[in-house]
Order: C-alpha cells, then sequence, then structure tokens
C-alpha cells in the first residue's frame, strides 16, 4: 500500500508490503483495513493522513502499510509478520476488534500505537488513541457542570452509539454531581419531548448526529441549553443545518473549528473534498503520526500534552492517549469555539479543569460512527 523513501524523498505510494524475497529493512508499519468494504475508505483516508504529516516531518525510515480485509481474523497474523520484515514501529489495528484481537493474542515487541481505544490496559509497548465518541460524552458533562448546570435530560436516537453516548454522559453527569432528571427515546415522535425540565439549571444532551438532531431541536425550549458531541457538526459550509441547531453547545476538534490556526495550517488539506467525519480521520492520522515519534523519541515529558489538530493530546497511566476536543457552539449558521477560561469550574472537582483554545485562537458521518459502533 503505502510506502515512504528514506529521508532524502517524499512518501510515495505502493500496492502491497514487501515481498519476503526483498532484503528486510527498518521501516514503519501501518496495520489498517484497507481491504474492508466496510472500513475500507475510512482507513485509506486514516492512511493519508498519517503520510501528510510524514511528508511534512519525514522520518529516516520508510512507511509500509499491510493492508487487511477483516482487522479480527487478519491482525494477530499480520503483526508479527511486519516484526520480521524489520518494522521498528507500528500503528494500527483501526477497528475495536482488532484492536482487542492484537492485544489479546500478540507479543507486542515494538512501540505500537492503535488506532482506536477499548476497555483492555495498556501493555508496555502498547498504546491507544482514537476519535471516542465516549470520550467527547464525558468532556461534555464536564463542560455542562463547569458552567453550573446540575439537572440533565437526555435525548437518544434509539441506536447503539446513541445509546452508548448517553451512558458515558450520565455516568460522567452522575460522578461530578448532577442529577439525570429523564432519559428520552426520539422515534420520530416529537410528544415524548414534551413537558422537558427547563428550571434555571437544567440542560439537555442530544445525542444525535445532524440529521436526527434537526429534527428534534425545534422542539426543545430555546431557554433550554443543548449540549453535544461531535457527531451532530457538519462543519461551516452546511450552514442551514447549524441555523437550525442554532446556540447548540458542542465539541470538535482543531482541524475543523480552527482551520487557520498556524498550527493547523501546517499540514496540508486533502486533495479531494471531504465529508466532516473523513476530514476527522484525516486529522487521526496526522496525529497519530505525530505521537508515533514521540513514542519512537521516548520524549512523552518533554512533547506532552501535545496541541494536536484533533485536540490537546495527554497519555494516562493506562496507556491511552486522552484526546481533549475544543468546546463550541453554534452561532449564526457556524460552529464557533468558545473561550473555556471564562466558565466557572466547580471548587470540589479537580478533573473539571477547562481546556483552553490552541494558543491565539478565538476562545460524524457513517464511517466514524461504524468504527466507534463496534463492539
Amino acid at each position: 500500500m503505502l510506502a515512504a523513501l528514506y529521508v532524502s524523498g517524499p512518501a510515495c505510494a505502493t500496492d502491497e508490503a514487501p515481498p519476503a524475497a526483498v532484503q528486510i529493512e527498518p521501516h514503519i508499519a501501518l496495520l489498517l483495513p484497507l481491504k474492508s468494504p466496510v472500513f475500507g475508505r475510512a482507513a485509506g483516508i486514516v492512511q493519508q493522513g498519517f503520510m501528510a504529516a510524514a511528508n511534512n516531518q519525514p522520518l529516516p525510515l520508510p512507511i509500509i502499510a499491510y493492508a487487511t480485509d477483516s482487522e479480527s481474523q487478519e491482525v494477530a497474523a499480520l503483526y508479527p509478520k511486519a516484526i520480521a520484515n524489520g518494522a521498528v514501529a507500528v500503528a494500527g489495528p483501526l477497528t475495536r476488534d482488532g484492536v482487542a484481537a492484537l492485544a489479546a493474542a500478540t507479543e507486542i515487541s515494538v512501540p505500537t500505537l492503535a488506532l482506536n481505544v477499548g476497555e483492555m490496559r495498556g501493555l508496555d509497548q502498547l498504546y491507544f488513541f482514537g476519535l471516542s465518541a465516549e470520550a467527547e460524552a464525558r468532556q461534555v458533562a464536564q463542560l455542562a457542570a463547569a458552567a453550573g448546570l446540575r439537572g440533565a435530560t437526555l435525548v437518544s436516537t434509539g441506536t447503539p452509539l446513541s445509546a452508548r453516548l448517553s451512558q458515558a454522559f450520565a455516568a460522567e453527569w452522575k460522578t461530578l454531581g448532577g442529577d439525570v432528571l429523564k432519559e428520552l427515546t426520539y422515534g420520530n415522535n416529537p410528544e415524548v419531548l414534551a413537558d422537558l425540565p427547563d428550571s434555571p439549571g437544567n440542560m439537555v444532551f442530544l445525542a444525535a448526529d445532524a440529521a436526527k438532531a434537526r429534527m428534534i431541536h425545534p422542539y426543545i425550549d430555546i431557554a433550554i441549553p443543548v449540549y453535544a458531541i461531535s457527531q451532530l457538526f457538519n462543519g461551516n459550509t452546511d450552514t442551514l443545518t447549524n441555523y437550525d441547531l442554532n446556540n447548540t453547545r458542542f465539541v470538535d476538534m482543531p482541524w475543523l473549528l480552527q482551520p487557520e490556526h498556524p498550527a493547523v495550517m501546517v499540514y496540508p488539506r486533502p486533495e479531494q473534498s471531504l465529508e466532516p467525519d473523513m476530514e476527522r480521520l484525516y486529522a487521526l492520522g496526522i496525529d497519530a503520526f505525530r505521537l508515533l515519534q514521540i513514542m519512537l523519541n521516548n520524549t512523552y515529558r518533554t512533547e506532552l500534552p501535545l496541541d494536536g489538530v484533533t485536540g490537546q493530546i495527554s497519555l494516562n497511566s493506562n496507556h491511552q492517549f486522552l484526546r481533549k476536543a475544543i468546546p463550541a457552539q453554534i452561532r449564526q449558521g457556524r460552529g464557533q469555539p468558545l473561550d473555556t477560561r471564562q466558565l466557572a469550574v466547580p471548587p470540589n472537582d479537580r478533573s473539571l479543569t477547562p481546556v483552553p483554545p490552541l494558543p491565539g485562537g478565538e476562545g460524524y458521518g457513517k464511517s466514524l460512527r461504524e468504527i466507534n459502533a463496534i463492539p
């Protein structure tokens, strides 16, 4: 699939990993489901972002892609093959099932960055990084609590991902001392949205994508603050949808919210126009390359937290790279970053330190949802 020339040239593409007859050379391996009919396009976009970052900051190593069809069935055999071919670091797999298979069946012998998160703990050289929808839901709960809200109504749409988002928000919300007042499932019947608690200090968490959110939002009293995650935001080119979601607060990445920030502009945009969920995966590839450099150089203490194009990235004790997205609000048809320094933080909760925007700043489409939805 992909390979990068040595430091003397930019990255280039090939169709397959090197055959066994080729002389073994040290390289960085990309394990992605590029042959998958479901995840192939998403994997290709992650690959493009990874290579864009590599071309921007080239390493003296080639980058070789190892393509799979079903990660859960193939990755346990493909990982040691990459190591035998000379891989000194690995990025991937991409799906949750693939990550679980890698962690359960394979000895992790080189720095390895799995591009998804799950319930497993990291091993000595296995780290995790991904666009976790549940992490965004927890961050939204923190932001709402920091704004002084204490009662929440959860509105889901009946999908497995929507249910998981509601559960993640509710768990964090209760930990922070908030009350869950109602849990509603919207199934195209607006009557379930009648009599939403609208007393001061109450809010709605909307676990819905943009299409469903547009149907739900008009039935929510304008006086009730509405919060959501990034799947609600289709980018600032979709002004019609954004006007229908006016005043909704959400979180998303600098790649979409601050495209003109110098720390974002340094990386090239995709040559083809992409929908927002694919832009997010492209940004994931960029930050994955940057994190793998930190792992290779063992510079965790000096380079973390990292101001990534996906958000501010830190590392916890479970070998998970945690991403804090930018708080934003839809105003006049545009998603605009909020200055979180103006939010009050409950004095007894040290976990609610507001996340500032990138220095100098103004304060999910199908494939991405499917990647997040894998059990």
